[in-house]
């Protein structure tokens, strides 16, 4: 198996501490509102992730922190609390906000065929351990207190920049939100460990600690979280891409100097879903959420697939023409499966050698795009009815797709397709074309899967491509 190191910037062979085990960290949802289908295509792809692993043969305890309190507006440590944000909002105590939040995550995750990884911590569970850690990191001389809070020291670090040296710009992008000057920061990239006075007089979560009454530092929650539950040596931690600055960062910052030693050997990152006008979030526009898609009509196992269409290191641009799509060919899918002849039995030999395949091809760094085209190999082969239904399954187990539940009994005109859907073709045909005279040829396989995943075969011929519904 291999995977993209984002710490590494590289395809790495896939190596765990443990042979046959793998300790795995995901970043959980700050609960103050509902997730957007962008938050949730990192949480989709990390389930991929995990899957993939288990199909693989590995032992996977997966571990999730629920970010209760802490968080504030910007990653850099200023503004207002999301979790108080979110209480005000709704006229509603910070706890109530985090059950529901949290309930209607696990929800959402439940619609998308998303597992609920092994542990699921909340940080107020952790105050001891946050606490604990500080301690140790004072002691060392990592950390300083001044003013209201307790500060981690990048000073005391040789490479704090450990994925790559921001600069001004990068580093407005990656702290969000307003950046303001505090003056009680030694330096400018120092982060808060424990806030011990919150400059609103309402804040709801506050703790003793050696340095007074107060509340932890974002940052400080994963770190914790991660080792408590899965020790010191921690195989892959996986984010979407904008947590890799501050957040990330920090926590390597933190829990090296806390360990001693080298903390996590891959670091998985899951880029951007945009709409058309940029990174989607929760101020603007249209809030789309697994309900409001389920409103429109959409099986959210669509939205899965389209997920699944594109590569995770790819920003994917979300429009309703491309989730019609992902729908259409959903439906061709579970429909041509359920049509899948009841003959024989299944041919376990086959079965094996076409997981071994489906293993190869989708660890080549996650390459969900290729399986998907595989699942269509299997339906253009000779195996018979029993051995394709049993293969399919095998690989649904991953894809994550409910391949085999019932199809729509709805007929359908296979060889219809909206003019749209022709254009998106043709313009595909094209681009293909492009890559091919420019010697591309591994982007020109790509948009030939990619076709194929979506249900359209491509035929080079002497009068050029030719294209059909498969």
């Amino acid at each position: 198996m291999k995977l993209y190191n984002s710490l590494t910037k590289r395809v790495e062979d896939f190596v765990p501490n443990t042979p046959g085990k793998v300790s795995m960290y995901t970043c959980g949802p700050t609960v103050y509102h509902f997730a957007h289908i962008g938050n949730l295509r990192s949480y989709l792809m990390e389930d991929v992730l995990e899957k993939l692993l288990r199909f693989s043969g590995y032992d996977v305890k997966r571990v999730m922190n629920i970010t209760d309190v802490g968080h504030l507006s910007s990653d850099a440590d200023t503004g207002e609390d999301k979790m108080l944000k979110g209480a005000k909002r709704e006229h509603k105590t910070v706890m109530e906000i985090a059950k529901f939040y949290t309930d209607a995550f696990f929800a959402d995750c439940a619609k998308l065929n998303i597992k609920t990884p092994d542990v699921v911590e909340p940080a107020t569970n952790c105050i001891p351990e946050f606490i604990h850690m500080i301690e140790v990191l004072l002691e060392k001389g990592y950390a300083y207190k001044a003013g209201p809070n307790v500060y981690f020291d990048t000073s005391k670090l040789d490479d704090y920049f450990v994925f790559g040296s921001q600069d001004e710009k990068e580093l407005m992008v990656g702290v969000r939100d307003d950046v303001t000057e505090d003056a009680n920061k030694r330096n400018k990239n120092d982060f808060v460990l424990w806030f011990t006075q919150s400059k609103f007089e309402d804040q709801a979560l506050k703790w003793d600690s050696p340095w007074g009454v107060g509340y932890p530092g974002w940052h400080i929650e994963c770190s914790c979280i991660s080792m408590k539950h899965l020790g010191e040596y921690m195989d892959i931690h996986c984010g979407g891409v904008d947590n890799i600055f501050p957040h990330h960062t920090n926590e390597i910052a933190q829990s090296e100097s806390y360990i001693g030693h080298k903390w996590c050997n891959y670091w998985f990152h899951v880029h951007h879903l945009n709409d058309e006008t940029g990174k989607m979030s929760k101020s603007k526009g249209e809030f789309l959420t697994v309900s409001l898609l389920e409103e429109k009509g959409y099986d959210p196992l669509a939205y899965r697939l389209f997920t699944l269409q594109s590569h995770y290191r790819k920003p994917l641009v979300f429009t309703y023409d491309a989730l019609d799509q992902a729908a259409a060919t959903y439906k061709k899918l579970k429909n041509r499966i359920a049509s899948i002849p009841e003959d024989g039995s299944v041919d376990e030999a086959a079965k094996t050698e076409w997981h071994g395949r489906f293993a190869e091809t989708v660890g080549n760094d996650v390459n969900t795009a290729m399986g998907l085209t595989l699942v269509y190999d299997v339906l253009k082969s000779d195996l018979n009815g029993a051995t394709k239904r049993a293969v399919i399954d095998d690989f649904d187990y991953v894809l994550g797709l409910k391949l085999l539940e019932a199809g729509s009994e709805e007929k359908e005109d296979d060889n219809a397709v909206s003019p749209e859907f022709a254009a998106h073709v043709e313009e595909k045909i094209a681009e293909r074309a492009a890559a091919k005279k420019e010697k591309n040829f591994a982007l020109a396989d790509e948009i030939r899967a990619a076709l194929l995943a979506e249900g359209v075969v491509l035929e080079d011929t002497r009068e050029g491509v030719k294209w059909h519904l498969s």
